[in-house]
Formats: C-alpha cells, sequence, structure tokens
C-alpha cells in the first residue's frame, strides 16, 4: 500500500506541466473571446437570437448600453428567417425528409463613423428525416435542430464582433 505512494505527487507534476504547456501556447477555453470594445448598442432586438446574443455578450463582458452615443461599436440585425421545405418524398407521397435553413442579416457601424458597413450574413442548414408515425418526436427534434442553427449563428457573429476593433472614442472638448 505505501510502495505507490509517488503515484499522487507524479500526478500533480503531470497536470502542473500541462496547464503550464497549455497557456504558454495561448490555449483558451471556448467562448472566450478577445474582445476589443466593452460597450454595444444593439438594433433590431425583437428577434429570437437577440436573447441569446444578450447573454454571450455579457458572458463576454460587453454591456449593452441604451443610446448609440454611449457605445463603443453599434450593431443592426436586420433580419431573420427560419424556413422548412421538403427535402424528399417517398413513392406514396409521403414526406420523408425536411431541409431547415435560417439565416441572419446584420450590419455594423463604428459610431465614428457615419456610414452603417455592408450587409452581412450567417445561415445555417440542416436536414431530418422525418415519420409521421413519430410525430412529436420529429417535432421536438426539428425544434433542437433549429435551436442548434441559431446557437452557430450567435457564435459566429460573436466571432465577426471579435475581431472588430472600433477607434477609441475622443471626448469632445469642453468649453
Amino acid at each position: 500500500m505505501h510502495k505507490h505512494r509517488w503515484v499522487p505527487s507524479f500526478l500533480r507534476f503531470g497536470l502542473v506541466l500541462c496547464l503550464l504547456a497549455m497557456s504558454s501556447c495561448g490555449f483558451q477555453l471556448r467562448g472566450v473571446n478577445d474582445i476589443a470594445f466593452k460597450n454595444l448598442y444593439l438594433q433590431g432586438q425583437n428577434v429570437s437570437i437577440a436573447r441569446d446574443l444578450k447573454r454571450s455578450l455579457l458572458s463576454n463582458g460587453v454591456a449593452l448600453v441604451p443610446t448609440p452615443e454611449q457605445a463603443d461599436l453599434m450593431l443592426e440585425i436586420l433580419s431573420e428567417s427560419a424556413e422548412k421545405r421538403i427535402l424528399s418524398l417517398s413513392g406514396t407521397g409521403r414526406v420523408r425528409e425536411f431541409e431547415l435553413n435560417y439565416q441572419v442579416n446584420f450590419r455594423i457601424k463604428d459610431p465614428s463613423n457615419e456610414l452603417w458597413g455592408m450587409p452581412q450574413t450567417i445561415s445555417g442548414r440542416r436536414d431530418f428525416t422525418f415519420d409521421d408515425s413519430q410525430l412529436l418526436a420529429k417535432q421536438g427534434e426539428e425544434a433542437r435542430l433549429n435551436d442548434d442553427m441559431r446557437a452557430d449563428a450567435v457564435r459566429e457573429l460573436m466571432h465577426v464582433l471579435s475581431v472588430q476593433r472600433p477607434k477609441p472614442r475622443t471626448k469632445p472638448p469642453v468649453e
């Protein structure tokens, strides 16, 4: 029993060594972004992606401000759409597969610039099989796929925002 007493200290040393190696190579936990701005003004908050986006922004240390004047960066959600179309039919004319499409259009503006940036699009697509004998299960699967596409869009939008480098705001001269 006392012969293997060196194992716990060896494991601790190995763990410390792994942590040092990961921190020295620039490892960062997923979802932790190096965002160069601290305040964001969000236009278009009546879309379903807004709630998840707000949560992600707040968890990354970005405050949502009520006016554009307080913002380091401005984001406008232009549109959001979710579509469902038939992908294939069985020989008897019953739906076998559906295709789900999700799309978000947005644009970004640096408050120091008078013009908005070009509209950008994030889109997602998922296919799923359909069986009308399992209607409730398939409705649940469809809802999960739509939620996954929205979460992917939030992650991609956070990546787009993380590479934005707004110009520093200058305070107006005091008279």
